[in-house]
């Protein structure tokens, strides 16, 4: 049983994770493509914006998907439910055996589904509702 800090700490820790893959999925390419295009001066295109948003959204990504990684081990030992993980080898199944692939389900797994959803729903509503039409009138 988690005592009252360990779970105030618990439920922190689970509220920087959302905020950190809100912010992966949507700060990060956002605030990419802000700070690019506040760095074109010329109206005619080359190759370094492009190159550099195609290295820094996924760069900035993966340190932040390192970051929620960390925060969530560090969940586990706080709330004393670190997954140990079954490996089990080809050769020791039946081939009857049930298909499971021996990960249980963490609280980052939840979040990042839940994250990845409202951020889709984010960019539906602004490309329906706020984007306008790309074509002439």
């Amino acid at each position: 049983m988690l005592g009252t800090g360990n779970r105030v700490v618990a439920v922190g820790l689970i509220a920087l994770m959302a905020i950190g893959s809100i912010i992966m999925w949507l700060g990060v390419p956002l605030g990419w493509i802000y700070a690019v295009s506040k760095s074109v001066e010329s109206s005619q295109p080359t190759m370094g914006p492009y190159v550099l948003l195609l290295v820094g959204i996924p760069g900035s990504m993966m340190i932040i998907g390192k970051l929620l990684g960390s925060l969530n081990r560090y969940y586990g030992r706080v709330t004393k439910t670190t997954p140990e993980v079954r490996v089990n080898l080809p050769w020791h199944r039946s081939m009857r055996d049930e298909r499971d692939t021996g990960h249980p389900r963490t609280v980052l797994d939840v979040v990042m589904v839940i994250s990845v959803a409202v951020a889709m729903a984010c960019f539906g509503a602004w490309f329906f509702l706020f984007a306008g039409s790309p074509l002439p009138s």
